[in-house]
């Protein structure tokens, strides 16, 4: 192993060394408690310390990291307090994530650490996001996010680095391959001679560089910032390693031949290191052990700390309370709005989903619009036409056919500060992009504290014939969420507060808008800028027969059933949010009919119907007057033929339903 110094000096050298050996014993330590049963589980990067040691001290301590499983050395090189470091390996609540995530599953802003969820792969869109909010901004910084060889397999791989090279945006990416994933050997994962040969299919550069020699590493991350900052672009570097250890240690290593331990165990980053700095009389056997004996204290010292940490006693509100980012103010520099109406005034549904976002788009300089076909063609449904002569191409941003990849970015952005919307070009399309919403935005508050502030526009419904990909009702899917809100507005007045208030919130919204409705509805909207609060539902209509609780299409279908039936005196609830629900209205609902009928256009089975009809019926049973009663659509998916589809849907059924309740 050759190391060149370059123009690095004594101690620069000394300092790389120390950085190198830390993470070295604080492992070998957390090994041995792993044997004594004082932590759980542990995920070992002995071998591979010069590539996180390397990468993380070639770059600015405030641009943002995104490691995985074995990069240890990156949170000490960010020189994270190891006793914090030790709580959150045992799970104390006084680590960083009190309690609530493993080993490296966690982040930090202030040290510029975003933690990895177990998929690996969307660790690296982020970095997109955070690199975007830096372009921006004109700064002159990069991000940088790990991946494994395994990792590059994953549709996350790909979608991360197009949109960083499309985008043109400092990102460095970091393959560490260490030759397998969890057991599978390389030659099973991909079949081309280097993985690094990967960024010329995306038009960046790439380089292979020897992952066990931290100055190789060290250099080259340097220039390639450097690279990045000046060239705005992203760069794939592929570092060769090995893992001395097992996937995480209960897995063993009896897959791997015994020759390639001793090939790689010759390699080893920091003997080798160490003997290159003894031989150019940078250090001496003396400091060498007494560099290990200061580590040694220190680690006994901050173990010892860690483990007088009291015990966590579980707290069932705060863990609650904790789900959800708090908005701590309330906007208000509304005052040069420009609208082209003066006072309020009928407008389409459409309209007024337009209006709010542009309105939004006014106050919040830092609201940034990403879709597909949303800048000059103006968004599938024309909600973005003209947005892009107004905003520019930098806030209102065509995308790739890149779901998961952006809204990975979205998350990135508000690591920065940024919000941010992201148009789904069809709630369908939602698929694609689930992990990304179910685990990294949902769960990133909860894991360690850090807002998304995004918002998610969902086109959905059917009704419109456009069959079983594009008419899709899937609110379901995310009400069962925790970390989401879901906001599903029915009314052009709402359509617009609602808008506002989920851009407004620091927490990510699902913001769901019927189709059907976007040129069918037109209602009384105000001029100004204002929010519905979302978490609250409104009666549309009084009445002492029934109560029709729903959303969306369905608000529609039970007012225009009403005003066809004299003789029925119906209470229409209109929920407008889905998470969280309004209990209360629920609940003051039921006691004035007595009986109730859940209206929506999903389907029956795993609707949200069934949530709420199970609330009622454990918390308001001595109101009811007869069972609670759903009409939904079929249990099928939306046919196209619309005739078929009118027969799927539930408004074809809301009739008997209706009969059917009355006569209890």
């Amino acid at each position: 192993m050759q190391f060149l110094r370059r123009q690095l000096s004594n101690d620069e050298l000394k300092h790389i060394y120390r950085n190198l050996l830390l993470p070295r014993m604080i492992e070998e330590k957390m090994l041995l408690l792993l044997r004594q049963g004082r932590i759980s589980k542990w995920f070992s990067g002995i071998g591979q310390e010069a590539i996180s040691v390397g990468a993380a001290l070639a770059l600015d301590e405030d641009e943002w990291i995104m490691p995985l499983h074995r990069n240890l050395g990156v949170f000490t090189c960010r020189q994270m307090p190891l006793r914090k470091l030790f709580m959150q390996w045992q799970g104390n609540k006084h680590g960083y994530s009190k309690g609530r995530e493993r080993s490296f599953h966690f982040g930090n802003k202030e040290h510029h650490i975003c933690g990895m969820i177990s998929h690996l792969g969307p660790q690296l869109a982020i970095a997109d996001g955070v690199a975007l909010a830096h372009k921006l901004r004109k700064e002159n910084k990069v991000s940088l996010a790990f991946t494994g060889d395994g990792g590059t397999s994953e549709g996350d791989f790909h979608e991360a680095l197009n949109v960083a090279a499309v985008w043109d945006l400092p990102v460095i990416f970091i393959i560490e391959n260490n030759g397998y994933g969890l057991s599978t050997p390389v030659n099973e994962q991909y079949r081309c001679e280097s993985l690094v040969e990967k960024a010329r299919g995306y038009g960046m550069e790439g380089v292979q560089v020897d992952g066990n020699n931290v100055l190789s590493v060290y250099d080259t991350i340097k220039g390639i910032r450097n690279y990045c900052i000046r060239e705005q672009k992203p760069y794939l570097v592929e570092c060769m390693t090995f893992r001395m250890r097992g996937h995480e240690e209960a897995s063993g290593t009896k897959y791997v031949p015994k020759e390639l331990f001793e090939e790689w165990g010759r390699k080893d980053p920091i003997k080798n290191y160490e003997q290159f700095l003894v031989q150019e009389q940078v250090l001496t056997e003396m400091e060498v052990a007494d560099a290990r004996n200061e580590f040694k204290a220190y680690i006994e010292e901050e173990l010892k700390l860690a483990f007088e940490a009291g015990e966590i006693k579980p707290d069932v509100a705060e863990g609650v309370n904790d789900v959800y980012a708090v908005k701590q103010f309330a906007v208000s520099n509304t005052q040069g709005i420009k609208t082209e109406r003066d006072e309020a005034s009928p407008l389409r549904f459409i309209d007024a989903i337009k209006e709010g976002l542009d309105q939004s788009m006014q106050v919040h300089s830092n609201l940034v619009l990403m879709g597909q076909d949303i800048a000059e063609y103006g968004g599938a449904f024309k909600i973005t036409d003209g947005f892009v002569q107004k905003y520019g191409k930098e806030r209102v941003r065509n995308t790739p056919l890149c779901e998961s990849a952006i809204v990975g970015s979205a998350m990135g952005l508000s690591l920065e500060g940024f919000k941010s919307m992201m148009e789904m070009q069809f709630a369908d399309f939602v698929t694609v992009g689930f992990n990304q919403i179910i685990n990294n935005l949902a769960k990133i508050h909860y894991r360690w504290g850090q807002q998304a502030d995004v918002v998610i526009r969902m086109p959905t419904g059917g009704g419109v014939g456009a069959g079983p990909f594009h008419s899709q009702s899937n609110e379901a899917w995310f009400v069962h969420t925790p970390g989401l809100k879901v906001v599903y507005p029915s009314t052009p007045y709402d359509a617009k507060g609602l808008l506002i208030a989920a851009i407004n919130d620091p927490n990510p919204v699902m913001y769901f808008e019927h189709k059907a409705l976007y040129r069918s509805i037109s209602g009384e909207v105000p001029a100004g800028y204002y929010e519905i609060e979302i978490g609250k539902a409104r009666v549309v209509k009084q009445g002492e027969d029934l109560t029709i609780i729903t959303y969306g299409a369905g608000v529609h279908w039970a007012t225009e059933y009403q005003s066809e039936h004299d003789d029925i005196s119906i209470l229409v609830l209109d929920l407008r949010t889905l998470l969280p629900l309004d209990y209360d209205a629920i609940r003051s609902s039921v006691e004035k009919t007595g009986k109730v009928l859940i209206l929506h256009e999903d389907t029956l089975i795993g609707g949200l119907g069934g949530e709420i009809s199970a609330w009622i019926t454990e918390h308001c049973f001595e109101l009811l007057d007869a069972p609670v009663l759903r009409c939904a659509s079929l249990d099928t998916p939306v046919p196209f033929n619309l005739e078929l589809e009118k027969q799927f849907l539930a408004r074809d059924r809301l009739d008997a339903s209706i009969k059917k309740l009355l006569t209890y």
